[in-house]
């Protein structure tokens, strides 16, 4: 995890590569962790930072199964220091692992999983296996379930950790030494060593009970900071997922861990494909191309070859909770070109999707909505179903549900009939399934006309509506004819700035 007062220092060096081929090794694992057991007609990630896990349950039943969202990475369940003012990185100090936070205790938790298993939703844990809390102001901090620990002995006794499970510090980290990063206190944070059998087999039992609870998966906080190998004997010791919640028998967790790489680091998000990674570089080449800082019709070749990971690596995103908060990348503050990347991102085939679902922020620590009382408030919903109380949940935003929609109509099609006007104006089909066209340009689309791969018809751009219950549409109509054509009108400054229609809202 980049702590905020960090954040420059870790991510900020050469953000914007050039587009370089990378040479690729396949790092393979005894077991094959890159499955997110996704359940049909549901694809994708929400993050729902700092959602409270009763809350959670209620938005897989309510909201999340019905629009096709394939599960929810939480914020870290185990026990965590308690920081004045409560800022959002406390959750990333652990003092145990014992399943209570601010969002919830271990009942609630497991009465979230089972009821979100129920309606096809998967959990994905964020796990903090890096590091143990940093020194507090008093010698003995206080947890959120009750327990004490003294970090500046390294000693957490509801684990139990002593000095012996750390390495032992070292002064700043040196982030061109791949040894130091592994090895060192990030920030201050004082480092397991999981190459000591017991520190394994304390964070082996961690990961097990969440599997035992229910959950899918497991998102690795700070892996960039953990030697390779270890996680590798760490994964190969969990248990296989839990059938009573309605897995299958001898399915493995699905894991994807956080490795920051621009691209230029001394440690390579390469090393780490012995499961999934988070692909950081993909929200940054995007927030450089939906800002005019390179044209959109280069991303006819986005992927591979733009020196990201292989596609089925890959979970990929337009922010996550950092990074929205450090810079170099879009967030729900920068509204339609954070809607437009976000909309490419849900059309385009590569890596697994994660969308941020957010809480409003003016300082960069600030934590979740509360009651004043350190008690997270939960989301409400107005007339339309959008989030208030202080939250700002992108993943109800209508352009960006009925993209998800699409993301599941279109699964499994390449991109066909790519069209681009040389600059800021670019087109392409899903194969027969679905098509998208965007325009970043000053000038306005009228009556252009581009070839599809859909077959004829009416359709409803879900971009601007959806089809009615008397098959009309609330938003846009397009007409595509007998040869797969289709003229479009898309004004330079229409709200959403992209068109998008399917199979699933054809009207006739």
């Amino acid at each position: 995890m980049l702590k905020t007062f960090l954040i420059t220092a870790l991510c900020c060096g050469d953000i914007f590569m050039p587009k370089t081929s990378n040479k690729f090794k396949e790092i393979k694992s005894a077991r094959n962790f890159l499955d997110p057991h996704f359940t049909e007609g549901h694809k994708g990630i929400v993050q729902l930072f700092e959602w409270k896990w009763n809350d959670i349950a209620s938005e897989c039943e309510t909201f999340l199964s019905l629009m096709g969202y394939g599960g929810v990475q939480i914020s870290p369940p185990n026990e965590n220091v308690i920081i004045y003012n409560r800022p959002w990185y406390e959750r990333y100090q652990p003092i145990s692992y014992l399943i209570k936070t601010r969002s919830g205790d271990e009942k609630s938790f497991l009465d979230m999983t089972q009821r979100c298993n129920k309606v096809g939703v998967r959990i994905y844990v964020d796990v903090v296996i890096n590091h143990m809390a940093a020194d507090q102001p008093s010698k003995t901090a206080v947890g959120t379930g009750g327990s004490n620990a003294k970090p500046d002995i390294r000693d957490y006794p509801f684990v139990p950790y002593n000095v012996t499970n750390f390495h032992p510090p070292c002064p700043l980290i040196d982030f061109n030494d791949r040894y130091q990063v592994r090895n060192c206190e990030l920030v201050g944070l004082h480092d397991l060593n999981q190459t000591i059998e017991d520190t394994r087999n304390k964070i082996v039992g961690y990961l097990n009970h969440l599997i035992d609870l229910g959950v899918a998966g497991f998102r690795v906080d700070a892996a960039k900071h953990i030697w390779p190998n270890d996680l590798q004997i760490i994964y190969n010791r969990l248990n296989f997922l839990n059938t009573s919640f309605g897995f299958d028998a001898r399915l493995n967790p699905f894991i994807y861990q956080e490795v920051f790489d621009s691209g230029n680091e001394a440690v390579s998000k390469f090393e780490y494909t012995f499961a999934a990674v988070t692909e950081f570089r993909y929200a940054l080449e995007l927030a450089r191309s939906f800002t005019r800082n390179d044209q959109l019709k280069w991303l006819s070749g986005f992927g591979g070859k733009w020196g990201l990971l292989p596609s089925k690596y890959a979970v990929v995103f337009i922010n996550n909770h950092d990074t929205q908060r450090s810079g170099g990348v879009l967030t729900y503050k920068n509204g339609k070109s954070f809607i437009m990347a976000q909309a490419f991102s849900l059309s385009h085939p590569f890596g697994t999707k994660r969308i941020m679902s957010s809480f409003d922020f003016d300082k960069v620590e600030e934590g979740p909505p509360n009651d004043g009382k350190e008690n997270i408030l939960s989301p409400t919903f107005d007339e339309n179903g959008q989030c208030n109380n202080g939250w700002v949940c992108e993943h109800r935003w209508p352009q960006i549900a009925s993209m998800v929609e699409f993301m599941n109509v279109v699964d499994g099609e390449n991109i066909t009939t790519w069209w681009d006007n040389g600059s800021n104006q670019i087109a392409f089909s899903r194969g027969s399934k679905g098509f998208i066209v965007f325009n970043l340009e000053t000038d306005s689309m009228k009556d252009v006309l581009i070839q599809t791969s859909l077959k004829s018809g009416i359709y409803c751009d879900v971009a601007s509506g959806r089809k009615t219950s008397n098959n009309s549409c609330s938003g846009k109509k397009l007409i595509v004819s007998s040869e797969g054509l289709i003229s479009i009108d898309l004004q330079s400054d229409d709200l959403n700035g992209f068109i998008a229609i399917h199979t699933k809202q054809k009207l006739d």
